[in-house]
């Protein structure tokens, strides 16, 4: 196997962050999206003198973060259990915290929806591109970002505050992202 370790190298340092960005949407948490990423580019450089195209790198990056994470996901035991009490629900929320809410309310969902929901809004990908990613069909694809959606929305209902917020005093830091090559 003879692989251009230079142009790996370059790859990676480029593609990186976006990649753990992506990573880190699947998993939830930043030791998995490292793990993740990991796992992924590992496969990748040991493919890296069979994929030709050059500019479907990312996807074969992100089809391999999918496809480790969902057998992750299936190895994994039962982690929560039903209870017959339901938790409280707190009133008062901070509408710059909204972030972390949108995180966690991701974090609830099944796999595929977080995935494609993910691969929509935060890799600005068409429909046709996720399902070539994920292998489903286009319909596939919008009925579950569509019910994906509809369950943060159910997730994350925003109460109205009692007084007006002036928008200079809402901290809101964009996600940095890397321009498109």
């Amino acid at each position: 196997m003879i692989v251009n370790h230079e142009e790996f190298h370059t790859y990676v340092v480029s593609r990186g962050a976006a990649l753990l960005r992506v990573a880190y949407q699947l998993t939830g948490h930043p030791c998995d999206a490292e793990d993740l990423l990991q796992a992924a580019l590992a496969k990748t450089y040991l493919a890296w003198d069979r994929i030709q195209d050059r500019s479907s790198l990312d996807s074969y990056v992100r089809r391999a973060m999918v496809n480790i994470n969902i057998s992750w996901w299936r190895r994994r035991k039962l982690e929560e259990y039903p209870s017959e009490e339901l938790p409280e629900v707190a009133t008062n929320h901070d509408p710059r915290h909204r972030y972390d809410e949108l995180e966690q309310a991701l974090d609830r969902l099944p796999a595929r929806q977080r995935t494609a929901i993910v691969l929509r809004y935060y890799e600005d990908m068409t429909e046709p591109e996720i399902a070539r990613t994920l292998g489903i069909s286009v319909g596939t694809v919008k009925s579950t970002v569509s019910r994906g959606m509809a369950k943060l929305r159910g997730d994350l209902v925003v109460s109205t505050p009692r007084e007006p917020i002036a928008r200079e005093s809402i901290a809101c830091e964009p996600i940095p992202r890397e321009p498109v090559n």
